[in-house]
């Protein structure tokens, strides 16, 4: 039997390598690491190569060459995987030229615009015959295939509340840290008036050993894409939050100067920032949590309240962002057709097939009404 071609971008990075990781479960799968450095892919595949159920190969690939839909005609992979970011710098080019290649392409996306815009895409991808899902992250895939468990048997949903906490021992990168910087002060879109990313704080309790943590507003997909999914186009709020109360604050400080203009764009100064909070790093714990609610009606006119809430310790919680475009590649692996288009990843995805791709790896859900 052939195996599936599964390339993925940014396949030794922060995110990517943890994608490569869960994809190595999976038999059947070629998978090419790729990226800029043939040194660094090869490194992760040599880690991996003993334990993987999957063929892995390490493969030099820039996602910002000109050439890039010649490369991908010439590695022929059958899925395409964008683990680069932050996607809130990102145009289209790479799904654009999946698209031209004939090869489906998925993103770990998280950005607003970038995700509800893929749909640009829609025409060319259904023309190619391929699937193009963007968000294939915890927000907007994880979180909606949340919100559609929990809104199963309502005739009506109100309110939609999200919200994600990482521990402050938890490994993170880069382009994570710029991607939330983005926002900080600026302003949510419609749905959302008058708020600002980072302005304000509520707290949330999670599940032990997690606890009380600090949420406040951020700028994600489900804020565009949500609200016309579900009858009685409910509001949608998300939260994100930092597991050590001083260094929350100091985001709400951050978001307080962007709003009196006197820092225009913080995700500038990104890397001062991160050194600054990892001097920090040793305290706190590598737990973290995610939680969605939903408020509705149930069929009989009695109103409902259901919460679904995860949690992931040992620093298993940069794995979760990772599951969906597994659970994706899976299916497409195993033959399952996908709709042919160009669109957010959401609905593409049950939350038991998302939370399949987490067996290993120290990652609870509890659902409760």
């Amino acid at each position: 039997m052939s195996q599936c071609r599964v390339l993925v971008i940014g396949g030794y990075g922060f995110f990517g390598q943890r994608l490569v990781r869960r994809l190595a479960r999976q038999p059947g799968l070629h998978v090419l690491v790729a990226g800029r450095s043939a040194e660094a892919a090869a490194g992760l595949v040599q880690a991996l190569q003993g334990a993987s159920a999957a063929r892995l190969e390490p493969l030099a690939l820039d996602a910002q060459e000109a050439r890039l839909e010649a490369q991908l005609r010439r590695v022929a992979p059958q899925v395409l995987v964008n683990a680069t970011g932050p996607f809130q710098r990102h145009d289209d080019r790479v799904p654009q030229a999946a698209v031209a290649a004939g090869c489906h392409a998925i993103d770990l996306a998280d950005g607003r615009a970038y995700v509800a815009g893929i749909t640009a895409l829609h025409g060319a991808a259904q023309a190619a015959g391929v699937c193009v899902a963007s968000g294939a992250s915890s927000v907007p895939a994880l979180s909606s295939a949340a919100a559609d468990h929990l809104a199963r048997g309502l005739q009506a949903v109100h309110a939609i509340d999200i919200g994600i906490s990482p521990g402050n021992r938890t490994d993170r990168g880069l382009s994570t840290v710029k991607a939330i910087l983005s926002y900080c002060g600026q302003p949510l879109p419609a749905g959302a008036a008058g708020v600002t990313g980072w302005s304000g704080s509520r707290r949330h309790r999670y599940p032990a050993p997690v606890g009380e943590r600090l949420l406040s507003p951020c700028d994600v997909p489900d804020l565009a894409v949500l609200p016309a999914r579900y009858a009685g186009t409910p509001s949608v709020a998300f939260g994100a939050g930092l597991e050590l109360g001083f260094l929350h604050r100091g985001m709400n400080f951050l978001a307080w100067c962007a709003r009196r203009g006197l820092v225009r764009d913080w995700s500038r100064h990104a890397r001062l920032l991160k050194r600054a909070s990892d001097v920090f790093r040793h305290w706190g714990s590598d737990a973290g949590a995610m939680h969605v609610r939903v408020r509705g009606l149930a069929a009989d006119g009695t109103p409902v309240e259901r919460t679904w809430q995860l949690v992931a310790t040992h620093g298993d919680g940069p794995y979760v962002p990772t599951l969906a475009a597994a659970a994706l590649v899976r299916k497409l692996a195993a033959g399952t057709p996908l709709p042919a288009g160009a669109q957010p990843c959401v609905g593409l995805l049950s939350l038991q097939e998302i939370l399949r791709e987490a067996e290993g790896l120290h990652i609870a859900t509890e659902t409760s009404a």
